[in-house]
């Protein structure tokens, strides 16, 4: 327990000052990071699977794909063309760098990555990067994505606490043995409490956008799909007999452990948010 509290006052500090320095390049930058390594243990999953993913090709073209929006601001380039692209050379790799019964294994597992990771991520960069006639400023931006995190990750945090104290009911026990309606119950609530508060201590930069009893109505569907990936990921887990995604965080496991609930969040948060 006190590795996992020192990682997450260390990772907490580290975005914290990133996006205080760099601002909304730092904001693409952790997001992009965050891709590259998800999406780094997300292949070694598949291969564990025996799937045989094109990875370094693959999170390059993550990477590529989730910073498109800003990318396309900054210099012009095309956002839209990343992942038809990716189509197409994975599906010409395949047929030379892959032995016939593993082809389409191998083609579905790294589009699907670039789909289910680098795509919804996306959508983080998307709230980052301040936009013409915006309502909201930049630092309402990335206050925004702060929002996003900080109720996704609370979620798991009171579905975590409320399950050990009150859960008797699986929600998944196939996939996830451990969680519990009561958990989801306590993790929802959670995420209200928490969005409604931290719309009204930024109620100066995101007022526009999210006062504080949309954010906490808000904060439900994002709890939810919060959740949604969560058991997604436990699932490719069990699929590929890995109880962790990586080791890169002393007391917590992976990266792809970290982001798994932001993935499905980011997309809804976005269009909840009513964001160009």
């Amino acid at each position: 327990m006190a590795k996992r509290i020192l990682s997450t006052l260390v990772l907490w500090s580290l975005i914290f000052g990133i996006l205080w320095l760099f601002r909304t390049v730092g904001a693409v930058m952790l997001v992009t990071g965050i891709t590259v390594l998800t999406l780094r243990e997300f292949y070694q999953l598949q291969a564990a699977a025996g799937r045989a993913p094109f990875a370094k090709l693959g999170i390059l073209f993550g990477a590529l794909i989730t910073a498109a929006p800003w990318l396309q601001a900054r210099y012009g380039l095309p956002a839209d063309r990343l992942l038809p692209l990716g189509v197409v050379v994975f599906s010409i790799r395949i047929l030379g760098e892959r032995e016939p019964a593993k082809r389409a294994d191998s083609l579905a597992s790294t589009l699907f990555g670039l789909v289910y990771i680098a795509l919804m991520l996306q959508f983080l960069v998307r709230i980052a990067i301040p936009q013409t006639s915006d309502p909201v400023s930049a630092d309402g931006r990335l206050l925004l994505c702060l929002w996003l995190v900080v109720v996704a990750k609370l979620c798991d945090t009171g579905a975590l606490l409320t399950g050990l104290a009150a859960g008797k009911h699986p929600l998944a026990p196939t996939i996830s043995p451990k969680k519990t309606w009561e958990g989801v119950a306590g993790g929802i609530a959670t995420s209200a409490a928490a969005g409604a508060l931290f719309a009204w201590l930024a109620r100066g930069e995101i007022g526009p956008c999210l006062s504080p009893s949309r954010a906490a109505l808000v904060a439900i569907p994002v709890a939810v799909v919060g959740i949604v990936a969560d058991l997604v990921e436990s699932l490719l887990k069990r699929q590929a007999d890995i109880k962790d995604s990586g080791s890169l965080v002393p007391g917590i496991g992976g990266i792809f452990d970290l982001s798994d609930s932001l993935i499905l969040a980011a997309p809804v948060a976005y269009f909840l948010f009513g964001l160009r």
